[in-house]
């Protein structure tokens, strides 16, 4: 079979010719065929969901099992009634806010959906991507499109149309090129078929989104884990070993410079690794892959496959990987690097917790941080590391020098009252002060917490999430507090009158800022410091447990 390529990457072109490449390419599907099409996601391999027959053809050519259902994609939520039986209002919901996008949804199927599409399930899985070529392609063809990944079945998705044709070449009718894939992991599939709403695969939408917009949303334990023997998957990516290059791979988990450390250990001359751009230079003897930066999890998920595919040219005999933390699209890349692990994970530094504090003037920080040293824990302050780097750290010193001229008077002295003028009455240049010292203050607290021998750590930063400190924590946690009491103990703390304690106030970020951006929320209602501290005890060390525990199982908290 020849396959034929659709070059559709710009569709700024001859109005004519796109239009007759985008019919071509869906008069293959109605007609049955198979074709490669671009989502923002990876690329699918597509085929008339309402078709049994080359719903099959997919299955051959991919060598995908046959009890694993498929993603059918439409062009907007009017389609659901068609296809899926009672649609509940929820669908709706997430539909005007997430879709065209990287959510797929599980509902109830109509008969018009035929077995081979769902695997035999009385469920379907229903998405509209975000691609205007692909939505041109279904809207043509007035079908709903069946559409996998356009992978062989066990390797890495693919993120470009050279990807696609590397493995389908040959097997399929054609390839739509519409340009490298803008997110790079599959969508997250969420059931709604029970309640609570169930993630059965993290993807191209965070966790943390979904959960703002619908609440508390189940995550199954197929995410972090492989599925029992004979256990039937509800949605695609769920049971089978997927994303693997021909060489094992081992994921390493953890904190960044600990998982670098334990790779680093391990590897030899026929190693190769996907590491983060900042531990590059460790692995000088060996073939290297980077995921990006360790903070950017959108570098990194439109990364990892390309990673992992990479390999398959090289000579290495096995493969090592970092993981990032399982927040936002790290969730979804740590899943997919677990996966073509198949599961084979090691945690780096499992004794080691690391808590991230945050939250407003008047909440109760340093009741919670007391509660903390009462539980063993080492507190890292970095407004006092930020003052002390100011007297020792003379890159800082430069940076802040050039960039804010004056800020140093003739003596070497910081001139806090002049640079506090400049930062405070222009946002863009607070913007620019709060990126030079978190350049300098994030590598410091990373230095500090390899060098210490504490088991539990609790770093304390009003710019925690602004300033990429969160990404050295296990957990983030805000401190909140009803606004009168924030205000009650603020003039009663600092013996001042009520009009300033809430001008204070409103120049911080509201609670709804960090309860909506952290993992935990420690709300202070207590009448008394005392009491907050006895609740925050408990609190920390029923968190403390958990993340042992996760740790202890290979994983990181979710």
């Amino acid at each position: 079979m020849q396959t034929r390529y659709f070059d559709l990457r710009d569709t700024k072109g001859q109005q004519k010719e796109i239009e007759d490449k985008i019919g071509a390419a869906a008069k293959i599907l109605r007609d049955g065929g198979l074709v490669g099409i671009p989502t923002e996601t990876v690329y699918g391999l597509g085929a008339n969901a309402l078709d049994g027959t080359a719903v099959k053809r997919i299955f051959e050519a991919k060598g995908r099992p046959q009890d694993n259902p498929l993603i059918i994609h439409v062009t907007g939520a009017q389609w659901l009634p068609r296809y899926c039986a009672d649609v509940p209002p929820l669908a709706y919901v997430l539909a005007r806010k997430f879709w065209p996008g990287p959510l797929t949804m599980i509902l109830k199927r109509r008969p018009i959906i035929p077995d081979e599409t769902t695997a035999g399930l009385d469920t379907v899985a229903v998405r509209c991507p975000n691609h205007p070529v692909t939505l041109a392609i279904i809207r043509e063809a007035g079908i709903p499109i069946a559409a996998p990944s356009a992978n062989l079945s066990g390797r890495p998705s693919c993120t470009t149309a050279q990807d696609v044709l590397e493995d389908m070449d040959g097997r399929i009718s054609g390839v739509v090129d519409g340009g490298p894939c803008a997110v790079g992991v599959e969508s997250t599939i969420l059931d709604l078929t029970c309640d609570p709403p169930r993630l059965l695969r993290p993807g191209g939408l965070p966790l943390e989104d979904l959960e703002r917009l619908i609440g508390k949303i189940d995550v199954d334990k197929a995410v972090n884990g492989a599925l029992a023997e004979g256990e039937k998957p509800k949605a695609p990516g769920m049971k089978y070993r997927h994303y693997a290059p021909k060489a094992p791979v081992t994921v390493i988990t953890g904190a960044p410079e600990k998982s670098a450390q334990e790779i680093l250990r391990r590897v030899g001359p026929t190693s190769g690794v996907i590491c983060f751009e900042e531990f590059v230079d460790l692995f000088r003897e060996q073939e290297v892959h980077t995921l990006g930066p360790v903070g950017d999890k959108l570098v990194q998920a439109q990364r990892v496959f390309d990673a992992l595919r990479t390999f398959d040219t090289s000579d290495v005999k096995e493969i090592y990987a970092q993981c990032p933390d399982n927040r936002g699209l790290g969730l979804a890349v740590g899943n997919r690097l677990k996966k073509a692990a198949g599961f084979h994970v090691i945690e780096a530094d499992s004794a080691k917790v690391v808590l991230g504090l945050t939250g407003g003037t008047g909440a109760g920080k340093s009741s919670a941080l007391r509660a903390i040293r009462s539980l063993g824990g080492e507190v890292i302050d970095c407004d006092a590391l930020y003052h002390e780097m100011l007297e020792t750290c003379a890159p800082l010193r430069d940076e802040i020098g050039v960039s804010f001229p004056g800020a140093f008077d003739a003596a070497g002295q910081l001139d806090r009252r002049k640079l506090g003028q400049e930062v405070f009455s222009h946002k863009d240049r607070l913007e620019q002060l709060n990126g030079i010292v978190a350049r300098h203050l994030v590598p410091e607290v990373r230095r500090r917490l390899a060098a210490s021998e504490s088991k539990i750590f609790a770093i304390d930063a009003i710019n925690l999430l602004e300033g990429g400190l969160d990404q050295l924590c296990d957990r983030t946690i805000a401190v909140t507090a009803p606004l009168e009491l924030r205000v009650r103990r603020i003039m009663a703390r600092d013996n001042i009158t009520e009009q300033y304690a809430r001008l204070r106030i409103s120049a911080q970020q509201p609670d709804e800022y960090y309860r909506g951006k952290c993992d935990c929320e420690l709300n202070n209602a207590a009448d008394t410091a005392a009491a907050f501290e006895m609740e925050a005890r408990e609190f920390f060390q029923r968190l403390i447990d958990t993340i042992k525990e996760e740790k202890a199982h290979g994983k990181q908290g979710i």
